[in-house]
């Protein structure tokens, strides 16, 4: 059973907000393409954690909002792919 997220942990997702009972984060890539890139390499992860994200794309924006709906809340496993989402993303555009 995943643990709730502690505030040590939200405090180390920099980029990520928590928005409606969810963390929230806007991945703006360079294109199309490079979008698609990114949800295809997340969905790996993902697909691993067996932990999906309610996301949406539209042409280079990532939308993504985390949570655990069999907790009812963001738990520590929502913590670890948002950093997993942030280290692909880095790779991406050559910031990591």
């Amino acid at each position: 059973m995943p643990e709730p997220i502690n505030q040590q942990a939200l405090k180390q997702l920099k980029n990520w907000v928590i928005l409606d009972e969810k963390l929230h984060r806007v991945f703006i890539l360079d294109d199309f393409i490079q979008a698609i890139g990114f949800m295809t390499q997340v969905s790996i992860v993902a697909e691993k954690m067996n932990h999906h994200p309610e996301w949406s794309n539209v042409y280079k924006t990532v939308t993504v909002d985390l949570t655990t709906h069999s907790e009812g809340c963001i738990t520590q496993l929502d913590a670890e792919l948002a950093v997993s989402m942030d280290d692909i993303f880095n790779k991406i555009n050559h910031k990591g």
